[in-house]
């Protein structure tokens, strides 16, 4: 390849032409033909569009500096004719100082590149039967109209040979490459061609022109207005049917029509697609179980004994609680918790635990299933090899190439951006940073507490707590509730605004790792990012599910933070209740933050554009300058789509056992997900230079990671922060002799069993209520169930038996189901081939192809040139043996 490169590529690296050698575009006006995707002679397609300002006419920089940026713009653009490629100038309709420059790319250098490239094209059709599935009929009731997008000829390919043209399906040389195939071999050359050399450094590509502002954009074209038909009867409409029968709302209950989507915009965005679809289909499945849990729980919360008894005046009524907090907080009635009782019974039910087990197989079937939708994808859409023989070094990679090392394998020099010391110094940097930002995310979760803590006391001192009285406030706004949400709420402000932070930090941090191909890249971005956005979005709810009230001692002896701040404790129902609050404040939060910035924002800016732009002309405007209008899409592109799903993806299975309902939420987002995303690149954004892409990249064992963590959160969220374990292990064991006093087993009498009675006597000075002490009673409750050993016993305060039967029964119970979840994610694993056999048989039939076609042909030219020779030896030893000899 690197051969390869050198021959085509380098050449035009050479020496800078003189002022009076450039090469420079046409010159044309616009024919006043709006939909044309051609060039003024209306036979050579736009590839590609570069958009810069005459220099002539800017007055924001020196002159010098406009010099210089005309010359090697200039220059650029000579090369780029060099190499083959056709360029036309016209000045824009409505703003005099910018200029387009299309690009168009003859059918030799298409030919050049393409098999520089590796890029896969048509051998003949595919002459393997397929049978129809036995749900094709349903399908086909959600499938696009084949009427109105007709579907794709399936073809065997094989990466592209000049010699070997003639083996190619080659029905018209116009159509051979398409559109997105043509924009994705420019931009490679685009990407390549030198503009300027500086202490014996050439400086290349086009991305650098456009950071530099040498040029103000570079685009393909969007092939029709999204509204309507191009009036150009060579434009096939392509993005007018996608906005149609594609990113309309009115097709939110449809099937994609993914391969019409890869044509138009590339595998990348293909592929991205068709993982969000089939992630958001097996979300129906969750959906519907969650919803079964939750009604469950619905259904079940009336019969919630230990609910019952909170809200019982003869039970929760005589219980009366100790203080949250040191001095002024004051002694309150169990019954206060009886609506946060009640809610709790809905999640923390058989229900949940049901759920959790089931979310461990789902997501393992998911993964599974997704890897054979993959591996199918891959075959069809020409990317199963492409890793290997067809992703370009990176530009700015190529450009940093100064360093000489001998390549073990070929033994070989070859060039590199630096040294083994450099690349550790590099890597021991990188790594340096990394840790110190998700240092700073921690800490700020540490804030968060901090302010917890502190604010708890602030409003357990000015909300009414008085154990007489029945204001209807008191219920629903206790200072656990207002504590909780606020700290939500600010929660969420502080993870949004950091992610802009880090985002900003992440891309600095892998640029500096300078890697060598995109691909490596946007994997090395995805894995910091994942990474940073994990401790940033998810510490918070690991912070109330595992440590909160987890470590708070008893009323007699409270542990401080910072030696200053009580720790926090949980209600008397556990921390489930504000671990999904947690959830649905972040969750809901995050989907509206993301709608507004990815869809509002790109909205208002274009609205401007195009009434700034109505307001100063009235003319006919070329496709070209209206797709300058739109907005760019970014570097790197897709990358934050990606992302939110996958944290979404985190939050539907890593907590799920909190609430049963994410999948839900999650599934009604996606579906409004996936219309938005297409809406917004087929209305809102120019079109994306198409790219090849093998799978989702980095994001695969990113999402098998957090399946796998997903287990274990589950089973440690029903053990330790739901009260389930607890409420068995008294049913089964406590409730009945020798024990418990009951004759048989039940939950009669768990919440006076499980609460700890505590002396007011023993409170120390530091901690002691500044509130009177109401009634006769000389003990309060403990507000956490930490069973401890009343007062007069003779180890008072001490963990009491029920105690460590409990910790016992959740380490057993997180290993069980551990063990059967994995050994069930094991055997599915085993079971569910990643390749269909149907996939097996188009690959092994296309290399047998590609082998008869390509290589046999190869060997037949060798044979007859063999045996021509060996034929003439023969002829002329005939000859000799009959001729005279000579004297």
């Amino acid at each position: 390849l690197v051969l390869e490169l050198n021959q085509v590529i380098i050449p035009t690296y050479g020496t800078v032409p003189d002022q009076q050698n450039l090469h420079t575009p046409e010159w044309v006006d616009f024919d006043d033909k709006p939909d044309s995707l051609f060039f003024s002679d209306g036979q050579r397609r736009i590839d590609f569009v570069l958009v810069y300002e005459d220099e002539s006419k800017k007055i924001t920089h020196k002159r010098s500096d406009r010099r210089k940026q005309k010359r090697k713009r200039q220059v650029y653009e000579s090369n780029l004719i060099n190499n083959g490629l056709q360029l036309e100038a016209t000045r824009s309709v409505l703003d005099e100082k910018l200029i387009f420059v299309k690009v168009h790319a003859p059918w030799d250098v298409l030919c050049t590149y393409a098999e520089v490239m590796h890029i896969k094209l048509p051998l003949q059709h595919n002459d393997l039967k397929t049978r129809d599935s036995a749900f094709n009929w349903f399908s086909r009731l959600f499938r696009v109209d084949e009427n109105i997008i007709k579907p794709e000829q399936e073809f065997f390919t094989a990466p592209f040979q000049k010699e070997h043209l003639s083996n190619f399906y080659i029905h018209d040389k116009d159509t051979f490459f398409n559109p997105a195939t043509r924009s994705r071999i420019v931009h490679f050359i685009l990407s390549r061609v030198e503009y300027a050399t500086k202490n014996n450094v050439k400086k290349f590509g086009i991305n650098k022109l456009l950071d530099t502002g040498i040029y103000k954009a570079a685009f393909p074209l969007h092939d029709s207005d999204f509204r309507h038909l191009s009036t150009d009867p060579k434009c096939p409409s392509e993005r007018y049917l996608l906005y149609r029968e594609w990113a309309h709302p009115k097709n939110i209950f449809k099937l994609q029509p993914l391969d019409f989507v890869r044509k138009y915009y590339g595998e990348k965005i293909g592929i991205y697609f068709a993982w969000l679809g089939f992630y958001t289909n097996m979300l129906t499945v969750a959906a519907v179980v969650g919803v079964g849990c939750f009604l469950y729980g619905c259904l079940t919360k009336d019969n919630c004994t230990w609910s019952q008894e909170v809200c019982d005046p003869n039970i929760g009524g005589n219980i009366i609680m100790c203080p949250q907090c040191d001095k002024v907080c004051t002694y309150w009635n169990l019954t206060i918790t009886c609506e946060s009782s009640k809610k709790l019974c809905i999640f923390d039910s058989f229900g949940t635990l049901v759920f959790a087990v089931f979310m461990g197989i789902w997501v393992t079937l998911f993964l599974e299933f997704w890897k054979r939708r993959q591996a199918a994808l891959e075959y069809e859409w020409d990317t199963v090899e492409y890793l290997e023989q067809e992703e370009q070094v990176r530009p700015e990679y190529e450009a940093r190439c100064t360093h000489v090392v001998m390549n073990e394998i070929t033994q070989q020099e070859e060039h590199v951006p630096y040294t083994a010391c450099g690349k550790c110094i590099r890597m021991t940097f990188c790594t340096s940073a990394i840790f110190f930002w998700i240092l700073l995310i921690i800490a700020s979760v540490i804030g968060i507490i901090v302010y917890r803590l502190s604010v708890f006391l602030v409003f357990s001192a000015t909300l009414s707590q008085h154990i007489s009285g029945t204001e209807a406030i008191r219920k629903y706004l206790t200072p656990q509730t207002a504590t909780s949400i606020t700290a939500s709420l600010i929660s969420f402000v502080v993870i949004m605004i950091l992610n802009i932070i880090y985002e900003k930090v992440a891309i600095l941090i892998t640029d500096f790792e300078l890697p060598r191909t995109q691909t490596d890249y946007e994997n090395s971005l995805t894995t910091k990012m994942f990474l940073f956005q994990f401790v940033n979005y998810y510490s918070s709810c690991f912070y109330i599910a595992f440590f909160k009230g987890k470590f708070v001692g008893h009323p007699g002896n409270p542990v401080y933070w910072l030696g200053k701040y009580r720790n926090e404790e949980c209600d008397p129902g556990g921390c489930l209740l504000e671990l999904t609050t947690q959830l649905a404040i972040i969750v809901g939060g995050k989907a509206i933050w993301n709608n507004i910035q990815e869809v509002l924002l790109p909205l208002v800016k274009n609205l401007i554009g195009r009434y700034s732009a109505a307001a100063r002309s009235e003319k006919v405007v070329p496709r070209w300058e209206e797709d300058y209008h739109l907005q760019p899409i970014g570097k790197l592109g897709l990358f934050y789509e990606y992302l939110e799903m996958v944290i979404q993806f985190g939050f539907v299975t890593l907590f799920v056992a909190s609430f049963p309902l994410a999948p839900l939420l999650a599934l009604i987002n996606n579906m409004l997900e996936i219309r938005l995303d297409a809406w917004k690149l087929t209305t809102q954004f120019r079109r994306m230079v198409p790219q090849k892409a093998q799978d989702i990249g980095a994001w695969q064992p990113i999402l098998q990671g957090i399946a796998i963590l997903a287990v274990v959160t589950n089973a440690m969220i029903i053990a330790f922060t739901s009260d389930m374990i607890p409420r068995l292990v008294y049913y089964w064991s406590f409730s009945v002799p020798p024990y418990g006093s009951h004759s048989s087993h039940t939950m009669k009498g768990y919440i006076n069993s499980t609460l700890s009675v505590f002396n007011i006597s023993d409170f120390k000075n530091a901690s002691k209520p500044f509130s009177p002490w109401f009634g006769n009673q000389t003990t309060c409750r403990q507000v956490y169930r930490d069973l401890r050993y009343p007062p007069g016993h003779q180890q008072q305060y001490e963990h009491n038996i029920y105690y460590w039967h409990v910790i016992a029964a959740k380490l057993a119970f997180i290993i069980v189901m551990e063990h059967v979840i994995y050994f069930v994610k094991f055997i599915i694993s085993y079971a569910i081939p990643d390749v269909s056999e149907k996939t097996k048989s188009k690959v092994k039939r296309e290399k047998y192809l590609t082998q008869k076609l390509l290589h046999e042909n190869d060997l037949k030219v060798v044979e007859k040139k063999t045996m021509g020779k060996i034929a003439n030896k023969i002829l002329r030893g005939a000859d000799s043996t009959f001729r005279p000899k000579a004297e």
